[in-house]
């Protein structure tokens, strides 16, 4: 009867109790440091309300090798507390900004016993439902050399290899196709006493074996007349000049 009651005069008066949404919380993945400097750690979160007065954010901490996490800030009621007996003591500051949903960490004069995960988890009332995201921190006494980094330099150097061969390819041919061009230029042949290789009637001219016919030689193909054009052959089609009416 009471529930009854209780449910009428909310209806009557128009008050709508206001239902919890999801919260996603958002942190890096992985990140890098080098032991003795710092290194941010950030933490945010979307939430389809505005950002509340309320607003909650906590970080945790689970160092390499252990199943134990222990908790080392909490931000709540618009003031910040670190854990004073934790390992980051008097090494944390916080330096994210509540209302934009900034819930980022500062850690100093890293070491590399703070190997672990952190963990970050925030509350925007009435959107207290969301799973905390977690992101892991490598220290390092020198900065190490990435597996990509490796890989990328050997790709690199084989195209590099490949584009060399080409160039090598193509300068020789080159220097073949200008020796051929150089011992028949001097006593160029008149039309009538050309050793023809190709001869080729109007509207046969095979288009695709001339665009296929290495550039190196081509360059040197001249029009004899306003239909007729003439290339140097190729050094393993013997000597000589090929004619190719249009």
């Amino acid at each position: 009867m009471l529930t009854f009651l209780a449910l009428t005069s909310v209806a009557f008066l128009g008050i709508v109790p206001e239902q919890s949404q999801a919260i996603a919380i958002y942190t890096g993945w992985e990140r890098h440091a080098l032991v003795g400097s710092d290194i941010r750690l950030s933490c945010s979160f979307f939430s389809w309300r505005w950002t509340s007065e309320d607003v909650t954010f906590s970080w945790t901490y689970r160092p390499d090798g252990s199943r134990d996490s222990i908790s080392i800030f909490h931000y709540t009621g618009g003031a910040a507390y670190v854990d004073n007996k934790g390992p980051f003591r008097d090494r944390l500051e916080f330096v994210g900004n509540p209302g934009r949903r900034d819930g980022s960490i500062l850690l100093k004069n890293l070491e590399l016993n703070d190997n672990g995960t952190f963990t970050c988890d925030a509350k925007n009332p009435p959107d207290i439902v969301g799973r905390p995201s977690s992101v892991r921190l490598l220290v390092f006494e020198k900065v190490p050399i990435q597996a990509g980094v490796i890989t990328g330099a050997i790709i690199g150097v084989v195209l590099g290899l490949l584009v060399l061969i080409v160039v090598i390819y193509y300068l020789m041919r080159f220097l073949v196709a200008r020796r051929v061009f150089s011992l028949s230029v001097s006593d160029r042949p008149t039309p009538s006493r050309l050793p023809f290789k190709h001869h080729l009637p109007k509207g046969h001219v095979p288009l695709p074996a001339l665009l296929l016919r290495p550039f190196t030689v081509f360059f040197f193909c001249w029009f004899e007349s306003q239909k007729v054009l003439l290339c140097p052959l190729l050094p393993e089609e013997g000597n000589g000049w090929a004619q190719i009416r249009l």
